[in-house]
């Protein structure tokens, strides 16, 4: 791996309601394999609801729900850095509580100022933490590793390049250089959902990532039956044994990606493996 990841974020939200993590292992085996420092953010959901809405016995309820929730974010942080200290990986950890919105900026401002983010997938598009993913992704400028379920292992020996020669894609394409030396990649382009004949095309790419030491494939697919983008993504990086998809992110309207889908939702839902995304 090239040297030019030296710093890593993390961030887990506890909400107080028993949230699975694994971005954290996949972010300390990324920061240990990179020689790298990682940042964690273990910060608690904190609820505000006017008292004049609730009343005493209201307000005395989230005041308690506030200190259980900020004491499982404290339990979080030190089970970290313990994780941390035994991987031999160097850590600042912060453990604010914040409400949403404090929270969201508090997390893009963290991610601007690293190499990269690692968080947890979220595939309820109405959950906080979606929102968190797509705030880092659209607001930080820097890209972004989201970690299905199960996966706490860093790996990036094969990788699949979703390719459109877009704008976002060659974002992606360049935040993923410090993983192309030595590995394997599969460039994807998909034929059938919008016109391509005027991109730069698949094959084109090719060198420009194999100068950077990548063993490199090209593969032009075409859509069919029922199969979507995101779908053909999916299957692609299955059948190539990939590691990590390399795709570049793109922010529609709400209304248009509830009448119409999208790309990025759809594998923002679901994801067999980790997938680099930037914009």
């Amino acid at each position: 791996m090239a040297p030019s990841i030296r710093s890593v974020f993390t961030a887990y939200t506890e909400e107080g309601q028993g949230e699975q993590e694994f971005a954290l292992g996949y972010a300390l085996s990324l920061a240990q394999q990179a020689s790298a420092h990682l940042t964690i953010q273990a910060a608690a959901m904190r609820y505000a609801v006017p008292a004049s809405l609730i009343g005493d016995f209201g307000t005395a309820f989230i005041s308690s729900e506030n200190r259980r929730i900020g004491k499982l974010a404290d339990r979080f942080a030190a089970l970290a850095k313990t994780s941390a200290d035994l991987a031999g990986v160097s850590t600042t950890i912060e453990t604010p509580q914040l409400v949403y919105a404090e929270l969201s900026d508090r997390l893009v401002a963290l991610a601007r100022v690293h190499d990269l983010s690692v968080l947890d997938l979220e595939k309820d598009a109405v959950e906080r933490d979606r929102g968190l993913i797509e705030a880092a992704l659209f607001e930080s400028g820097r890209p972004v590793i989201i970690v299905p379920p199960g996966v706490e292992t860093f790996a990036a020996k094969r990788l699949l390049v979703a390719w459109d020669g877009s704008a976002a894609a060659a974002a992606a394409v360049a935040e993923a250089r410090p993983f192309l030396h030595g590995a394997e990649v599969e460039i994807l382009s998909i034929t059938g959902e919008k016109d391509l004949s005027r991109i730069v095309a698949g094959a084109e790419l090719a060198p420009h990532l194999a100068r950077h030491g990548a063993s490199v494939t090209v593969s032009n697919v075409a859509l069919t039956g029922s199969n979507d983008v995101a779908e053909t993504i999916r299957k692609a990086a299955t059948a190539f044994r990939a590691d990590l998809i390399v795709c570049g992110a793109y922010h529609h309207s709400r209304l248009r990606e509830w009448l119409l889908g999208g790309v990025t939702q759809s594998l923002l839902k679901s994801t067999p493996l980790p997938i680099l995304m930037s914009r």
